[in-house]
């Protein structure tokens, strides 16, 4: 599976954590969630994919302070997405946090690794942004709510910052099927005193379906499935792809949650599909071109 496939796949995975949490409607707090979603897909990532010789490559000098920035983030992005979803709703918070994502990736790997901001990304990024603004603006189809947006905004920009870090800890020499779980794990036990605060809702049929969707499905399978794409593409093609999941979040916010985005909806989701596009096909020529990369270290 290539690098821009395996993306895309984890992309459509995570646009479905909030129509999901949306949809299950089991009353749990937002940071609750997070936790038990992070705690239950981090251990099963890490069962699934640790090795004691990939744990040691992230506690090399290099690499440790990158895993560390890596969990912060983690953290971060689960507690302001899930409040965003909350607030906003599904569309509209998956909207503006991964609106956020290309513009963070694309400049952190610009600073940290030299990366060359092509125009093709400029393109792609441009009519993503803008396609995020008709969403956000009245008659677009969403609730706007100012906190919920801060929350999507700050969601955005930590996985624009993890994608960054993921890279960064790659190139160091870090075993990026150890990271993933590593940092999914230890997020969860940085915000686990709110499973003791708010354990309400998690512990119903609906809460126990909700969280076993959202830790197996998105989290174990989506990292799997991120990991092993992000090391063969440049931040600023993988924060653009991950626009897939505001185009995901909203069909199923039509089908399953009734939404009716307006004309400014579907012009946006349009646009959100153009920069896909022009991010996404032209990579997949320039890998079948130059062959298969290596593989990071420790795979």
């Amino acid at each position: 599976m290539s690098g821009v496939v395996s993306v895309l796949v984890a992309a459509v995975l995570w646009g479905t954590v909030g129509p999901a949490q949306i949809w299950a409607g089991s009353g749990a707090h937002p940071v609750s969630l997070g936790a038990a979603r992070m705690l239950l897909g981090g251990l099963l990532l890490t069962v699934v994919m640790v090795r004691p010789a990939g744990l040691r490559t992230l506690l090399r000098r290099g690499a440790r302070r990158w895993v560390v920035i890596s969990v912060l983030v983690t953290a971060a992005f689960q507690v302001c997405f899930l409040q965003a979803v909350e607030r906003s709703g599904a569309a509209l918070a998956t909207a503006t946090a991964f609106g956020t994502v290309p513009v963070v990736s694309g400049v952190c790997g610009l600073v940290l690794s030299g990366e060359r901001l092509s125009r093709r990304w400029a393109a792609g990024t441009l009519c993503a942004v803008v396609g995020i603004g008709l969403l956000l603006l009245p008659g677009g189809g969403g609730r706007a709510d100012v906190l919920g947006v801060g929350y999507g905004v700050v969601a955005g920009a930590s996985f624009g910052v993890y994608i960054a870090a993921t890279k960064e800890l790659g190139a160091r020499g870090g075993d990026l099927d150890a990271a993933a779980p590593v940092s999914v794990l230890c997020a969860g036990l940085v915000v686990s005193p709110s499973l003791l605060v708010a354990p309400e809702g998690l512990f119903t049929a609906r809460g126990a379906v909700l969280v076993g969707w959202l830790a197996l499905g998105t989290t174990a399978l989506g990292y799997l499935l991120f990991t092993r794409g992000v090391g063969r593409l440049s931040a600023a093609t993988v924060g653009t792809l991950s626009l897939t999941e505001p185009l995901v979040a909203t069909a199923l916010g039509v089908v399953l949650l009734g939404e009716r985005p307006g004309p400014l909806a579907v012009v946006g989701g349009v646009l959100l599909l153009g920069g896909l596009v022009a991010v996404s096909v032209p990579g997949r020529r320039r890998e079948a071109a130059r062959g298969p990369r290596p593989e990071p270290v420790g795979r």
